[in-house]
Parts: C-alpha cells; structure tokens; sequence
C-alpha cells in the first residue's frame, strides 16, 4: 500500500528513510501543481531533515561523491567533459589515473551541485605515472 501525502511524518528510523526514498524515487518527476508533487517535495524536506540529523551521506572520495551526484541527477561522463571541455581528461580523472585539478573541482562543483570542500581531500590514484 502506497502512502499518501497526509500519511508521512518527520523520519526517525532507517526503515522509514528507506520508504520515504523508495517513495521519493517514484514521485521525483511529477509535475509541477499534482499531488504527488507536493509529496516530492514534503519527502526532500523530511530526507534532508533526517540525513542532516544522521549523517547518513556515506564518506565518499571525491570521486566516488562525483560519481554518486552524476547518477544521481542522471548525468553520464558526456556532460562533464562538456562543461570542462576534454573528455579524456574527464576519463581520466573518473578511472583515477590523473588528478583533481582547481579548474575542475569549481566546474563540477558548479555542475553537480557539490561543495567545493568535498572534492578538495586528496584520494589515492590506480596508476601514480599518470600523474
């Protein structure tokens, strides 16, 4: 049985964050003025409540954090290397063989909606000749 926007409450158990995500998943794309969009947006403001009170974002190198804001917004490999305009650098960076650049943390931050800070922390490269 689906929950219906009256049915949602502030989130105290992982069990409920989970349904309340679940949920989320369905109703991310309603249109703007239905029901299910003031659902949407009721579930953004008790998720971030509860994430903010657990810290639930598991601790990600900067790129795996990259790789989860990219999926999650839906995004593939093609749209960063639009904004930093090399592909292969944007591979390189994503297969860690080659750094993090300033150049790059502004525009993906920028992009992906990600603290700069977050993509600051060093994190260890597969291959240390590429860099």
């Amino acid at each position: 049985m689906e929950k219906q926007i009256n049915d949602w409450y502030p989130i105290v158990s992982e069990a409920e964050y989970e349904a309340a995500m679940s949920r989320y998943q369905v109703v991310k794309y309603a249109p703007a003025g239905t029901q299910e969009h003031r659902e949407k947006m009721l579930l953004l403001l008790l998720i971030e409540e509860y994430e903010q009170k657990h810290d639930s974002l598991p601790e990600l190198d900067p790129i795996e954090l990259i790789k989860f804001r990219m999926e999650d917004l839906g995004l593939k490999a093609a749209a960063l290397a639009e904004v930093y305009g090399d592909r292969g650098t944007v591979s390189k960076v994503l297969n860690y063989k080659q750094p993090l650049s300033l150049s790059m943390i502004r525009k993906f931050s920028e992009l992906l909606k990600i603290p700069a800070e977050l993509l600051l922390p060093e994190y260890k490269l597969k291959s240390p000749e590429a860099v």
